[in-house]
């Protein structure tokens, strides 16, 4: 049995007359017309005058667009066509970054928050190129502009690491979109640039976690006042929980003195609404989130107290309305709360820091450590969150108290 494939099906079917190919490729023409017109975001009116009018994106102008009059409905859709056409086939880099961020969304592989994160990213390193087409930028233009990066923001390992990622990730797409040719691989492989080149971060430990005596100042001021809010910032230091799982908290997480983590939030800025929106997402940070939290038993008085305070909503942490309680409000009470006192302000994540840093000064088994924390190895509560816990003074205090320096 002999094989015929599609092209020499079609080629059959046009020299025999039993296709159009001149109506074929108007069809496709149509379509790829009606497809670009349903890219145009913007409404098409007649003004006074009788033009026809649109606007286009152009971020060189007030509010990112201009103004386009035609004589005619079909001049002003042929504006638009061509318009979408060229993006569509010369794209710039913001259009590549978009569509790369967009697709991902769509397609659940990532969340709103992290898509959130990579526009600001890009908005952030990416202002003064984002128009540039990509077809026209060369290797040398790429590191060029990383390695400017660097110098231009002070960027620390870590800071460059996030922006070097998310230019893979939309180069890649372009790769694939046959945009560009480059190794997107190799490029990164062989780029030009060393641990020398980045801003070291001096980390001071008093700015990282919370001293003993604070600590203490914190908590009798939160059992004089045990509101939701205050409560929930009781138990993030007696268990280290994150503070977007702390808000997705249920009542029918807790069983005497532990709780299940099953949850966290995340958030999304909704542009038309000019504000972020607060959700939460039935799955953990990470999958090494899932875990069982246990409260010290002298401790149990906060749990108690969240049960008597909104004993049957689904949420823990509800405001006076009974609304779930975000991690913005808990944010802004921790600092109300530094200051009541009157410490230093930190924020949530420095609670976090301060009770890997109690756990891992115990000498405690790591297993029981990376389950409290929710990390998949102590390395990480290790690098990330151990901090030295002592003052100046007592660090002094230690070290005259060491025999060996004594007799000397």
């Amino acid at each position: 049995m002999v094989r015929i494939t599609q092209d020499e099906k079609l080629k059959f079917l046009i020299e025999n007359g039993m296709l159009d190919l001149q109506n074929i490729e108007e069809q496709i023409e149509m379509n790829n017309n009606k497809k670009y017109l349903e890219m145009h975001t913007y409404k098409k009116w007649v003004n006074n005058e009788g033009k026809w009018c649109t606007y286009l994106p152009d971020t060189s102008k007030p509010y990112n667009r201009a103004l386009f009059r035609r004589k005619t409905e079909k001049e002003i859709d042929d504006l638009i066509i061509s318009y979408w056409k060229q993006r569509e086939e010369n794209p710039t880099i913001e259009d590549v970054f978009n569509e790369w961020n967009n697709r991902r969304l769509e397609r659940k592989q990532i969340k709103p928050s992290t898509h959130l994160v990579q526009s600001q990213t890009f908005n952030r390193f990416y202002k003064d190129i984002r128009q540039n087409k990509i077809c026209t930028m060369n290797e040398g233009d790429w590191e060029d502009f990383l390695c400017d990066c660097i110098t231009k923001y002070e960027l620390t390992a870590k800071s460059f690491s996030g922006l070097k990622g998310m230019t893979k990730g939309f180069l890649k797409r372009a790769k694939k979109r046959k945009l560009i040719d480059m190794d997107v691989e190799h490029f990164f492989m062989e780029l030009d640039v060393t641990d020398n080149d980045f801003k070291r971060r001096v980390i001071n430990d008093e700015d990282e976690i919370f001293y003993d005596d604070e600590i203490v100042k914190i908590m009798n001021y939160i059992r004089q006042n045990p509101d939701a809010r205050n409560l929930g910032i009781a138990l993030m230091f007696v268990t280290g929980i994150r503070v977007g799982e702390l808000v997705a908290l249920k009542h029918d997480d807790f069983n005497g003195t532990t709780f299940q983590v099953k949850r966290t939030e995340s958030r999304h800025r909704d542009d038309k609404l000019n504000r972020y929106l607060y959700y939460v997402d039935d799955f953990p940070k990470t999958p090494a989130g899932y875990r069982t939290v246990i409260v010290p038993t002298s401790q149990k008085w906060i749990v108690d107290k969240l049960r008597l305070l909104n004993p049957f909503g689904e949420y823990v942490f509800v405001d006076e309305n009974g609304n779930r309680l975000n991690t913005a409000k808990i944010r802004k009470r921790l600092r109300l709360v530094c200051n009541k006192v009157g410490i230093k302000p930190r924020s949530p994540h420095k609670i976090r820091k301060t009770y890997g840093s109690i756990l891992l000064d115990q000498g405690l088994d790591r297993k029981l450590i990376e389950g409290q924390m929710g990390h998949t190895s102590i390395a990480c509560t290790e690098e990330y969150y151990h901090r030295n816990r002592k003052r100046l003074d007592e660090k002094q205090a230690i070290i005259d108290s060491l025999p060996e320096f004594s007799a000397m």
